[in-house]
């Protein structure tokens, strides 16, 4: 027996050794799973609380915030006969060739495109071409296809510019639209 115990001593340091690193490691583990454990804890008490106001569990029910309605995208305005639609301070360069880019309420919801000046040789109605293209659902092509409408023009656009476009009263057989705003002059 006496020959055991001195073959088992090297060995028995050995794995005290390995003992001791084990143990300092899972202390180490342990007290990060215990901090992560705790904020784990912390939220999934929160959550529960959340659910059960909004499943019925409690009498108080958050109310939903109201979003305000006149939150749309920009849109261009019309430019009144002999204002100049500027307000009057002279520069156009800073707002475009036309003018602002608000409309009223009741005429931000109305259709509004953009195309090319295709025909100015009628009095007072241009004809403008309104691209569109969209991929085929199936075939995945880019199928483009264009649309001519006759609008009313007070602002004197001419051949190739690209212009906004509003719908309106119907004001001849063919003429729906009107032009609001010159986005780019031809060149």
């Amino acid at each position: 027996m006496a020959k055991k115990k001195e073959n088992e001593n090297p060995l028995a340091g050995v794995v005290d050794a390995v003992t001791e690193t084990v143990g300092s490691v899972a202390e180490a583990v342990g007290g990060a799973a215990s901090a992560v454990g705790e904020t784990v804890g912390s939220a999934a008490g929160t959550v529960a609380d959340k659910v059960t106001s909004v499943v019925g569990g409690s009498e108080e029910k958050p109310k939903k915030a109201a979003k305000p309605r006149a939150a749309a995208k920009p849109r261009a305005t019309a430019k009144k006969k002999g204002d100049g639609g500027d307000g009057g301070d002279g520069d156009d360069a800073a707002k475009g060739p036309t003018g602002p880019a608000e409309l009223p309420e009741h005429m931000a919801r109305r259709r509004t495109e953009i195309g090319r000046v295709v025909s100015n040789k009628m009095q007072l109605t241009v004809t403008v071409l309104v691209q569109r293209s969209k991929p085929h659902p199936i075939y995945k092509k880019v199928m483009r296809r264009s649309v001519k409408f006759m609008a009313h023009d007070e602002m004197g656009a001419g051949m190739g510019d690209t212009v906004r476009i509003i719908e309106s009263r119907p004001m001849s057989k063919h003429k729906r639209w009107r032009v609001i705003e010159i986005v780019q002059r031809a060149e």
